[in-house]
């Protein structure tokens, strides 16, 4: 059992704990491994009630992705055979989550991105505080909003999916919960306290989350609502720029500055976003959600753009990645297809 990850039993609650603080708490396969055999030894154990899902040491980071140096090392080396086992099994956690019968309750005290997204949105309970740093930035790494991110994103409202899947934004907890993305807002100085009162009584959870006095910080992104609403419109990449260019050109800063940040971002990517959460609204289950993002992955993981983005952001931190396709008009209806095209039947998705 890997030490990443701590596992045990509080009371009537099973606990999981984060446990690579180095990294920011980012998951490896072992941690996925690990927590898929601590929440299905639970599932069928009639003395856990409930499940605490948090992290270890400080309030930096609550899970800020996945194995980003192994992926890139997978796709150069071994023509992405260890990334796509990664994708598998982080996918296949991402739906036992979903789909789990007892509540879970993720403290997202902290950098919350990637992976750890995917950890956090199938809780029942999500709770933000003033640490919380929310965002699914791989559209500047040449990766996608994964993990789920095409079934989440998609059915938020006003069109903040397409925005955050294309520009990378970071909220902090007070727009997580004005988004919905968090169901509860308290500050981090109460959460050792509400985890203790969890863990004497889970059938209350609910209600212990709920009567922490205070008024969360007002949501700056409530102020740019309507402007998301207006320019993220589309579900196309070139309409959505011509949008923002439009209104830039008009004097609107707000629109100048999401234009230039997705001008730092993959073209092809940005498209395969767009395809992804357009297509997710489609879906009668999370779990065919799941099988289009592993096919997306088990593609992109080996295009050009996902070791460049790693190399430039996040290697080199030079951030001058060389994009191919180099435009959003460069990337192809037919790319598309073949990204999103069913796998071989062997080599599909399946939930454990």
């Amino acid at each position: 059992m890997t030490q990443d990850v701590l596992t045990r039993i509080s009371g009537h609650v099973g606990h999981i704990t984060l446990n690579r603080p180095k990294a920011l708490h980012a998951l490896t396969l072992e941690m996925c491994h690990a927590m898929s055999a601590a929440l299905a030894q639970w599932a069928s154990d009639e003395a856990v009630h409930a499940v605490i899902i948090d992290h270890a040491e400080g309030t930096r980071g609550f899970c800020a992705g996945g194995d980003i140096a192994m992926l890139r090392d997978s796709a150069l080396n071994d023509g992405g055979a260890s990334g796509r086992r990664f994708f598998h099994d982080e996918y296949q956690l991402n739906h036992q989550l979903f789909t789990y019968l007892k509540p879970v309750v993720a403290f997202m005290d902290g950098v919350t991105m990637g992976g750890g997204v995917g950890i956090a949105m199938p809780a029942k309970f999500r709770v933000a505080t003033e640490n919380t740093r929310f965002a699914m930035p791989e559209t500047g790494i040449g990766l996608f909003p994964d993990v789920g991110g095409g079934w989440y994103l998609s059915r938020l409202g006003g069109r903040l999916g397409p925005f955050l899947a294309l520009t990378g934004a970071r909220l902090k907890g007070e727009e997580c919960l004005w988004a919905g993305l968090a169901t509860h807002y308290v500050e981090h100085a109460m959460l050792d306290d509400l985890k203790a009162r969890i863990m004497e009584r889970p059938g209350r959870i609910a209600g212990i989350l709920s009567e922490p006095v205070g008024t969360p910080p007002k949501a700056r992104l409530a102020d740019n609502a309507d402007k998301i609403l207006k320019h993220f419109a589309s579900d196309s990449y070139e309409d959505i720029l011509a949008n923002l260019d439009a209104a830039a050109d008009e004097g609107d800063d707000w629109a100048a500055k999401e234009r230039d940040t997705l001008g730092t971002k993959s073209p092809q990517t940005c498209k395969v976003a767009l395809r992804q959460l357009a297509t997710s609204l489609t879906l009668p289950t999370f779990a065919d959600n799941m099988a289009m993002e592993y096919r997306i992955a088990s593609r992109v993981l080996l295009r050009p753009d996902f070791a460049e983005g790693v190399r430039a952001v996040i290697i080199d931190k030079t951030n001058d990645p060389k994009w191919d396709p180099a435009t959003p008009e460069d990337v192809s209806e037919e790319l598309l297809d073949s990204i999103f095209a069913p796998l071989p039947a062997d080599e599909e998705w399946r939930p454990l």
